[in-house]
């Protein structure tokens, strides 16, 4: 690695059907919804410019589309660490729903019943970055929110119950990367929508 310490740009799929009702969607593979098309094409515009030496997908449909239509997929690898928490027995339900039988439920702290606990998805989250470490330099992630989340709070060294304050909306960009050695991990940006059509 040579020059400016490596940034990683973390791009959140477009917007689903789900997504507008607030339904904790996992592994279930929606598409976009038309708005969500309109933000990912958007996102294209706002980071097309940058020349990235890898980029890096989920598998789940929606966040290939986002993929696409910002203008990255033909140079997109599928990964598959990168697909959203497996929310199992609450997939489809949303957080007031989930509420009514365990009130103090909380993702980050408390996983998923019949999916994925919160240290799984955190230790994938730790792999993803060990791989995007060791490539040295600027590298594109399109994934999901709440696994974006995790690998936001795991970068900075943070518990991944951390998360929680790292509200992520769909489209957005954030960027992670190093303040002055890469012994000091940083977050560039977050949550920037600023190209997101209501």
């Amino acid at each position: 690695m040579t020059g400016a310490l490596p940034r990683v740009y973390l791009a959140r799929h477009g917007e689903t059907a789900w997504t507008v009702t607030g339904r904790h969607t996992g592994v279930t593979d929606l598409p976009l919804t038309e708005r969500g098309e309109e933000n990912a094409r958007r996102l294209g515009k706002l980071i097309g410019h940058e020349q990235f030496a890898h980029i890096l997908v989920s598998p789940l449909k929606r966040t290939w589309h986002t993929c696409e239509l910002a203008g990255f997929a033909g140079r997109a690898q599928v990964d598959p660490e990168l697909i959203e928490w497996n929310y199992g027995d609450y997939e489809g339900l949303t957080t007031a729903e989930i509420r009514e039988k365990r009130p103090d439920w909380i993702i980050y702290r408390d996983g998923c019943p019949g999916g994925e606990r919160t240290s799984d998805v955190a230790r994938r989250a730790d792999r993803v970055i060990a791989r995007v470490r060791a490539m040295g330099s600027k590298v594109l992630l399109f994934s999901s929110g709440h696994f974006l989340r995790v690998l936001g709070a795991r970068w900075l060294g943070l518990e991944p119950s951390a998360a929680r304050f790292l509200l992520l909306t769909t489209a957005t960009l954030s960027i992670v990367g190093y303040e002055h050695t890469l012994c000091e991990p940083v977050i560039c940006l977050w949550n920037d929508d600023r190209h997101v059509c209501e």
